[in-house]
């Protein structure tokens, strides 16, 4: 038997493993195309860009691993169904959970790596991409001010520099036309960029400024900050719930500011500890559809559909209660479901 479960766990991991690798890499690449734009609108370079969508890898197989853990039960199951070793395996005296130990035992193993990935690695990986993202759009490594020349740091926002040593400018001028009706031009002898809470500042000194509107305004000053850019205030601000870490989102899951955000941190909550557990449901279904299906060869064939159609409706059973979760009670009700779907699975798959 041990060699058997051996032989199972090889194919099993195998297979695993290239389509979690195939799968995850697929979706990476479509994250950097969407995020295309991103590229050309900052003048990222390619190295700190590749390095941003990566961030969003353990967050794309977190996804996934579930559906991976699926196909590869059912893919290699139905291989040896249909090379009639699992018949021989029956005909040896070997029952159907027994057959199913090492689907079973690979869920298990995916559960706990997912449960891990979940809990601590993504929410760490998504606060530093969020941060990241905004450190390339708005701080210090989105500006690249180049020496006597004109550079457009946003729309209608342009900024001359004479000569640049880091982050302090000589002989600065700025021509600020985002308001179309009070256009400003601003000259200063210095000038130096500062990273704030609200983006990137340039703080100048010993200069002129005049602004036009209903009335020209012409003045000089000591000291003028002035913000070069115009932050998503929607997108900084929004409450990005996989960045929070896990144990703050359990606390603040009590006093959520609204009703939508106690929806969102909930259905975030869902995400991290339950979907883990969607790993061994999967593969238990799959063995459990497989192998009771082999016993009756005329409904052998059609055990693949009959998986592929449970799977997509548990999933998508989960998936549609898991959003509508909107107190802690459904919260609870809804882990002791699944734990009820499990336990009706192994009933099933042990019965003889």
């Amino acid at each position: 038997m041990k060699i058997l479960n051996r032989y199972f766990s090889r194919q099993l991991a195998a297979i695993f493993v290239m389509l979690l690798l195939v799968l995850t890499g697929l979706a990476w690449m479509m994250q950097i195309m969407s995020m295309m734009k991103f590229l050309l609108k900052y003048g990222i370079d390619v190295a700190s860009f590749l390095g941003l969508t990566a961030l969003m890898i353990p967050f794309i197989a977190s996804i996934i691993v579930p559906f991976v853990c699926f196909i590869a039960v059912i893919f290699v199951y139905n291989k040896l169904i249909s090379d009639n070793e699992i018949t021989v395996m029956a005909a040896s005296g070997l029952s159907p959970r027994q057959i199913a130990r090492p689907a079973l035992r690979m869920g298990v193993v995916l559960t706990v790596l997912n449960l891990i990935l979940n809990i601590w690695i993504v929410p760490q990986t998504q606060s530093l991409f969020y941060d990241t993202q905004w450190n390339l759009q708005y701080g210090m490594a989105h500006m690249k001010l180049q020496e006597s020349a004109f550079t457009e740091i946003s729309d209608g926002l342009v900024v001359y520099v004479d000569k640049v040593s880091g982050h302090d400018l000589s002989q600065v001028m700025l021509s600020d036309m985002r308001d179309e009706n009070a256009p400003s031009m601003i000259f200063a002898e210095k000038g130096k960029l500062v990273s704030t809470v609200r983006g990137l500042s340039l703080v100048m000194t010993n200069g002129s400024l005049q602004a036009t509107g209903q009335s020209t305004i012409t003045g000089t000053f000591e000291t003028f900050d002035m913000d070069l850019n115009v932050v998503d205030k929607e997108g900084n601000n929004s409450f990005r719930v996989r960045r929070i870490p896990t144990s703050e989102l359990m606390r603040i899951a009590f006093d959520a500011e609204t009703k939508k955000q106690h929806k969102m941190i909930l259905a975030e909550l869902c995400n991290r500890f339950f979907s883990p557990i969607m790993n061994l449901i999967l593969a238990a279904l799959c063995a459990t559809i497989l192998l009771r299906s082999s016993l009756l060869r005329r409904r052998a064939s059609f055990a693949p559909i009959m998986a592929v159609g449970a799977m997509a409706g548990v999933m998508a059973l989960y998936m549609s209660t898991s959003n509508m979760i909107s107190s802690l009670t459904q919260f609870a009700m809804l882990g002791g479901g699944l734990m009820v779907v499990l336990g009706v699975i192994f009933v099933v798959l042990a019965r003889k």
